[in-house]
């Protein structure tokens, strides 16, 4: 595994993070923004929520999604050739 399978790897699971709706896919099972405050923050349930929460306050302010699928598209290509 080289370096740029690690990078292809850590493009697509901020993309597949980034795009994890609350409402119909986090909140029901139990991982909802309400769920990671107070002293959870620390458990790893705690962690993977702020993770999945940074990813998408990236993706609102920054056009972050956009970015991921472009270099994710970017890697593909360089890929191939």
């Amino acid at each position: 595994m080289g370096l740029w399978t690690l990078l292809e790897g850590c493009l697509l699971i901020a993309n597949a993070l980034a795009i994890l709706n609350e409402d119909r896919f986090l909140a029901p099972r139990g991982w909802s923004f309400q769920e990671y405050s107070g002293v959870k923050r620390n458990s790893l349930k705690g962690q993977i929520i702020g993770v999945i929460y940074a990813t998408q306050y990236l993706r609102r302010k920054a056009g972050g999604s956009l970015i991921c699928i472009m270099l994710t598209g970017l890697t593909r290509i360089i890929e191939k050739t």
